[in-house]
């Protein structure tokens, strides 16, 4: 049997260059939990979670003390029975959050090493429905503080010039006149074929604020708004989604098929968009899919394109990737050694085994917060 000789894992903090900034949040810098799971049949699988802009060392605890020790010695192939156990290990620590960020990280490279192990790309183990590409759509539209409808016009008309077909803004920060003519000058940058998402980031605490945005903005044809309330906030959503023709999509910090359940028992979405690091890795992503499909839900992701277009080409359901086109907003991609490329408008899926890339080791002790650290503790 092939067993797990050790977990390795780092803590990168990757500043940006100029603040992210939407509508409930200003984001300076993010952290990504890197991991590294070595296993005696010479194959290595790689994985990450996102961890926000502070706070990433509870994640990277989560690995150093609950969750590695279950897996050295363990054979990598029993990804349910080790999600179970990783799971069951953090039960007190967090069903959600940094720890369940952790255990997704290291769900992502044991399946990442299962699949370079026998000599597949990880789209055609988890079971190839798109080949060769996916489709994407380009995210951004942030809030630039002065002239917004210009630049936000030159911004997205840039991505239809490049080829995209659907493109995403940040919507819920300014006044209602002022969102309304940023998705005015944003519909006619882009024209009427290409789709316009709309993302609040959980700007509004109540139905009729988000619904006067909502029928304010209806004739330029929004195809989604995205987190209009919190995530915790399943009622609100599923009440506006009562009362506006625009679909609800939701999920990118929502964690496990259990509650990806109850948002769509209650209808309160529309198009799941469950994120890979969050959720609780491939395992628990591959669930949600599942299940959203024999609801009749599609699904989309949420950054972190490299990671999260394996996935959305293993399903049936995957509407698109989320794209960012450089790293003014997420520079994961300055972590990897060989990130996917994108060509006329599609991502172009990697042929080589796992993910199809590595980490760009000089920039990951660049960025290291905490630097690669070897777990070989025994349950």
């Amino acid at each position: 049997m092939v067993a797990i000789k050790s977990v390795v894992c780092a803590l990168t903090d990757c500043p940006l260059k100029n603040a992210a900034v939407f509508a409930t949040r200003r984001v300076a810098s993010r952290q990504y939990l890197l991991v590294r799971i070595q296993c005696d049949d010479g194959h290595e699988g790689i994985g990450a979670a996102y961890c926000g802009d502070r706070g990433g060392e509870i994640a990277f605890a989560a690995v150093e003390h609950l969750l590695a020790r279950k897996l050295i010695g363990q054979d990598p192939y029993a990804t349910e029975a080790l999600w179970q156990e990783m799971y069951q290990e953090s039960l007190l620590q967090g069903r959600a959050g940094a720890t369940i960020r952790a255990l997704s990280a290291l769900d992502i490279a044991l399946w990442d090493h299962n699949a370079r192990a026998v000599g597949l790309p990880l789209w055609k183990l988890l079971g190839a429905f798109f080949r060769d590409t996916v489709p994407i759509y380009a995210s951004g539209g942030y809030y630039y503080g002065a002239d917004e409808p210009t630049h936000l016009a030159k911004e997205l008309g840039g991505y239809v010039a490049a080829g995209f077909k659907a493109v995403k803004m940040k919507v819920g920060r300014a006044a209602l006149s002022e969102d309304r003519a940023r998705v005015a000058a944003a519909r006619e940058a882009i024209g009427p074929d290409v789709r316009l998402m709309m993302d609040a980031n959980n700007g509004w605490t109540d139905v009729p604020g988000a619904l006067g945005f909502l029928r304010a903005v209806e004739p330029f044809d929004p195809f989604w708004i995205e987190e209009p309330f919190g995530p915790d906030d399943i009622d609100n959503h599923a009440r506006l989604a009562r009362q506006t023709s625009i679909p609800i999509a939701s999920g990118e910090i929502e964690v496990g098929r259990w509650r990806f359940r109850e948002w769509i028992r209650h209808e309160a979405m529309q198009i799941a968009q469950p994120d890979v690091f969050a959720c609780g890795g491939i395992t628990e992503w591959k669930r949600i899919a599942a299940f959203a499909a024999a609801c009749g839900v599609p699904v989309c992701t949420h950054a972190w394109h490299d990671f999260h277009a394996p996935l959305i080409a293993s399903v049936p359901n995957g509407m698109y990737v989320e794209v960012f086109t450089d790293d003014r907003i997420v520079n994961l991609q300055w972590l990897l050694d060989e990130p996917l490329e994108i060509r006329d408008g599609r991502m172009v899926l990697s042929q080589k085994p796992g993910l199809g890339f590595g980490f760009a080791e000089k920039t990951v002790a660049r960025f290291a917060t905490i630097p690669w650290r070897e777990m070989r503790d025994a349950r």
